[in-house]
């Protein structure tokens, strides 16, 4: 890349970016500008800022460089992503959280559980979980951005991740979440452009779309033998049922991901962002559109860099990318697409990067003040709730880059889903108790999001293979890297801890809400008998 070319380029789009971020700044007067962006914001900006938010470099990069090994299997996950991450997040959840969160005048997500159920608890454990993982989570979206940048301008990576972490340090600082929708709204515009034209020009070079599925069916001879050992049968099917590729494509890729976006508290804030239900609605078609391109498209881009690699170096795409999934889609970018395509294709990756760690840093950073310190009754650092955010966008950030250089290659997607499938367990049962079923309880809440923690985190610690090989707990405490054989060393601990945490909070929930029916019961009767004397 001609740095001489593209550093204008970059310039005039962070010109842009800027003002964008200053106009929010602009409008951000009150707590609720900088929490919600006031509860008003147009339904086409909230749509592009939640597909751009949704959809970051864990799903143009690392989910993209993933389903060149998993295969067109992982359009599953696409499916679900509109399906639930649109539609059902939307018309159905988003509704009711708006409502709610209006209702109960809070503006961050674990507030929004915790004032359902009138739980102090539930509010402090939630937004400390956020304050705790989510870094995790955002660090792997800048190693994505890092990557890319690294790749295709050969600028050191380090230095490209902090760059990223420079600029969105500074708008959310500055303007809050209406900084952030701004700007995530027009990076979605230029995401939704150069994916498509990416996935055009793809499908063109491995001869068409039937042509170029032809051809991937045809090179499942080339599979690996190591993968045809775990199930692989070939870029075009499914792996074999139950096996290893199996158990990992379905329960953590795709179920992982599609279920957990329901209720990941990044995206379900842009519900209150909103000032009726008309406005979810007609965010609707918008929002699927932009996770049509972004996801869907990099799903099918990755299995077919398999036939261009093939044709170009005589390799498989991972082999092409020395074994790290996220350069996959970096290095083929390189390869196929014209040097106007890779100036403007990065600026979709730090798009997609900034559009999403922002909004998750503003998450922690409103946990930070709103769920911790203020219910803890703790003296901010600073006077104004809003300075106690910033101070959580400071902190927030630095957790971010430092586990950024400790993560390894190739995590992205695995770490994407480990944060999507651990907030489902912790998350979803109650989230949707409280906003649908009339019997759902305080004790049932509380009890659910313990439950779905520790069965999450036991099973990442002691269970999955990936995870507790690379932690090491159980090896450490029981000499061995997993206390159980396949399949669990395969099955994703949503599978369990989702099951345990919904079959939770029903169980006490009806117990609880029982004795509440019948002590109410009780006092009518006293007091009936009371009136009669």
């Amino acid at each position: 890349m001609e740095l001489s070319i593209f550093i204008p380029i970059l310039i005039l789009y962070l010109v842009i970016m800027s003002c964008l971020a200053y106009y929010g700044y602009h409008k951000t007067v009150t707590e609720a500008d900088y929490l919600i962006a006031g509860g008003n914001i147009n339904p086409v900006v909230m749509a592009l800022s939640y597909g751009a938010t949704f959809i970051s470099t864990s799903s143009l990069i690392g989910f993209g460089g993933t389903s060149a090994t998993f295969g067109f299997g992982l359009l599953w996950l696409s499916a679900l992503n509109i399906i639930f991450g649109v539609f059902a997040a939307f018309a159905i959840y988003g509704t009711r959280i708006r409502s709610r969160a209006k209702q109960l005048n809070v503006f961050t997500f674990p507030s929004l559980l915790g004032g359902m159920y009138k739980s102090r608890f539930v509010t402090i454990f939630a937004g400390t979980m956020i304050f705790i993982f989510m870094p995790a989570y955002t660090s792997i979206v800048l190693i994505g951005g890092g990557r890319f940048i690294q790749e295709t301008m050969g600028i050191n990576y380090n230095l490209g991740l902090l760059l990223i972490a420079a600029i969105v340090t500074v708008y959310v600082l500055s303007g809050g979440l209406r900084a952030v929708m701004y700007t995530d709204a027009f990076a979605a515009v230029i995401m939704v452009v150069m994916a498509s034209v990416l996935l055009f020009v793809t499908y063109q070079q491995a001869g068409g779309v039937i042509d170029g599925h032809r051809a991937l069916s045809s090179m499942e001879n080339l599979v690996p033998s190591a993968l045809v050992e775990q199930g692989h049968q070939g870029w075009t099917s499914m792996p074999a049922i139950g096996s290893p590729q199996w158990w990992t494509l379905v329960s953590t890729l795709i179920m992982g991901v599609g279920i957990g976006v329901l209720a990941q508290p990044q995206l379900a804030m842009r519900s209150m962002t909103v000032s009726s239900d008309r406005s979810l609605y007609r965010s609707i078609a918008v929002g699927g559109v932009v996770i049509f391109f972004l996801a869907g498209g990099a799903y099918m881009v990755g299995p077919l860099s398999n036939i261009i690699f093939q044709d170009i170096e005589g390799v498989l795409a991972m082999e092409a990318a020395g074994g790290n999934t996220d350069l996959v889609i970096p290095i083929l970018i390189n390869e196929i697409m014209p040097d106007w395509f890779i100036y403007l294709f990065t600026l979709t990756a730090i798009s997609a990067a900034l559009s999403t760690v922002s909004s998750l840093i503003h998450v922690q950073a409103a946990s930070l003040s709103e769920d911790i310190l203020k219910k803890l009754n703790i003296t901010a650092v600073f006077n104004g709730k809003i300075s106690m955010s910033r101070l959580g966008v400071l902190i927030g950030m630095t957790a971010a880059i430092s586990l950024a250089y400790v993560l390894p290659g190739g995590v992205i997607a695995q770490a994407t889903a480990f944060w999507f499938g651990i907030c489902a367990a912790v998350f979803l049962p109650a989230l949707t108790g409280g906003l649908f079923w009339k019997k759902a309880s305080k004790a049932g809440a509380e009890a659910s999001i313990v439950v779905g923690f520790l069965a999450s985190t036991s099973g990442f610690l002691f269970f999955h293979a990936k995870e507790a090989s690379a932690i090491g707990l159980s090896e450490a405490v029981f000499g061995k890297t997993t206390l159980l054989p396949f399949p669990m060393t395969h099955i994703d601990p949503l599978f369990y801890a989702f099951p345990l945490s919904a079959l939770t909070f029903i169980v006490v929930s009806l117990i609880t809400s029982e004795k509440k029916a019948g002590k109410v019961d009780m006092e009518g009767k006293v007091e009936q008998v009371e009136a009669n004397q």
